[in-house]
This record gives structure tokens, C-alpha cells and sequence, in this order.
């Protein structure tokens, strides 16, 4: 039997430890405990929170093309429609949560083209979104 010294033990267990970590640090989600819904631009990356734990996610997201930027900033949920049709941009948006006051919504979409600003997500997520989220939740969107 190889015996190791206290010392080697202390620094694997160490080790080990660094790699532990909560729910919420593995997630990464990086708003505040006030944000019901989290969104990272630059990693493309979306959670559902409830008083600062991640419940959801991180999920990966499309968001606004060049000329389209998704808008930074704290936000609130103003309504829901399941069966949303943008006129403007002449195409369905299933499951929307519009969370700006100028249309800019969580919603079902490709995962490989670039929005008009929205958020799109895979069915799956978009409609555990449009269940979780209620009129008047904060919404965090960080670059």
C-alpha cells in the first residue's frame, strides 16, 4: 500500500474542492436577485431565476443582428402572446414574451439566424419561458 503524506492529501482535496460549485456559479447566470429572466449577450445564453437561483438554464439563445441590437438594460415582462405574427417583419413568433415597450420578446426561433432584436429560443425553452414569466418580472440583459 503507497501511503501519502498529509500534506499531498490536503492539496488533492484541495484541488478537488476548487472544481465544486453551486448551482448558480456553475450556471454563470451574472444578474441580479431581482431578475425572474437573465440574458448574456456575448455567450448567448439565457437563465430563469427566482430570487437570485438559477431554475432554468443557462439556454442558448440567438439575438439581434447588426442593425438590430438587442437592447441592455433592466426590463419588465409587459405581456404574453402565445400566437404572436409580427406584421413588420411578415413572420410568426410563437410563444412571446415582450419585455420592452417597443416589441423586442423572448420567442421561438432559430437557434442559427440572427433576430430583429429579439431573443430567440428553442421551443422547448421558449415555452418554459412564456409558462414562467408573468406580467411585471424583471428581465436583465447584459452584454
Amino acid at each position: 500500500m503507497k501511503w501519502r503524506t498529509a500534506a499531498t492529501l490536503v492539496a488533492g482535496m484541495a484541488a478537488t474542492t476548487a472544481l465544486i460549485a453551486t448551482p448558480a456559479q456553475a450556471a454563470g447566470a451574472p444578474c441580479s436577485a431581482q431578475a425572474k429572466a437573465c440574458l448574456q449577450l456575448h455567450t448567448n445564453t439565457a437563465w430563469l431565476m427566482d430570487n437570485g437561483e438559477v431554475t432554468y438554464g443557462g439556454v442558448p439563445v440567438t439575438t439581434g443582428r447588426k442593425g438590430y441590437a438587442t437592447p441592455t438594460g433592466t426590463f419588465h415582462v409587459q405581456y404574453k402572446d402565445i400566437d404572436h405574427y409580427s406584421k413588420q417583419f411578415n413572420g410568426p413568433m410563437p410563444y412571446s414574451v415582450f419585455f420592452t415597450t417597443n416589441g423586442i420578446a423572448f420567442h421561438q426561433g432559430s437557434l442559427k439566424v440572427k433576430s430583429h432584436g429579439c431573443v430567440h429560443l428553442s421551443k422547448p425553452a421558449a415555452v418554459t419561458f412564456f409558462n414562467t414569466l408573468q406580467p411585471g418580472d424583471i428581465v436583465q440583459v447584459v452584454s
